[in-house]
């Protein structure tokens, strides 16, 4: 359907921080990158937030580092989400 998944470049070498929900938001990023890859489908827009979307080693207000890191899924198109659709629903079968 689409390119190999930016985000699986990410699969090597991600990004190091001592913040270990930061890591694994990143590790469950790359998982769902390299699957839905497998799958033939790609979210461009994916990525990891913080709650302050900077850069994941930075601290927020107050010097505090991130309580959580969410993977942010981004936007598709309809071809893709029917696509997306369709691989979740064959899994859900088993």
């Amino acid at each position: 359907m689409t390119s190999p998944h930016p985000a699986a470049q990410h699969e090597t070498e991600p990004p190091k921080t001592d913040q270990p929900r930061t890591e694994e938001a990143l590790q469950a990023r790359d998982a769902l990158a390299a699957a839905l890859t497998q799958a033939g489908i790609q979210l461009p827009a994916m990525d990891v937030r913080t709650p302050w979307n900077g850069d994941l080693n930075e601290t927020g207000p107050g010097g505090k580092s991130a309580r959580y890191a969410l993977v942010h899924l981004g936007v598709c198109s309809a071809p893709v989400a029917h696509a997306l659709a369709e691989v979740i629903a064959k899994g859900s079968v088993r």
